[in-house]
């Protein structure tokens, strides 16, 4: 079973995520802050992370630069409510940034892609 890692400040999005993801079949654990992902990536295995940007503290962006020197071939997905940061060199670090929605079926289907790379799915 896929594990993935959703980190978002806010709730509300992580029960969402978590649920929905859950109905997919994966595990998933949550984080509210970019301190508390940093901890997790550094003492478990994911398949996956949903990184917000935008958090109180460390933001996203900080946090993906971490992993990446931590975990290169750990894949990120930015999910953000904000366009803005697409060009944030920064970003580019990550498999991909998909615009928040209510909707997860864009999330869900690159989820899906990144775990048959590598022959999770």
């Amino acid at each position: 079973m896929a594990k993935i890692l959703v980190v978002d400040d806010e709730k509300n999005i992580r029960t969402l995520y978590e649920t929905e993801l859950k109905d997919e079949g994966y595990e998933v654990i949550t984080a509210s802050s970019a301190v508390e992902a940093l901890e997790l990536v550094e003492n478990e295995i994911f398949d996956v992370v949903v990184l917000d940007i935008r958090m109180p503290g460390e933001d996203g962006i900080s946090a993906l630069e971490k992993m990446m020197v931590k975990r290169r071939d750990l894949p990120v997905l930015i999910n953000s409510a904000y366009s803005s940061y697409k060009n944030n060199f920064l970003t580019w670090l990550a498999e991909d940034y998909i615009i928040k929605s209510a909707d997860l079926t864009e999330l869900k289907k690159k989820i899906a892609q990144i775990l048959r790379k590598k022959g999770k799915a």
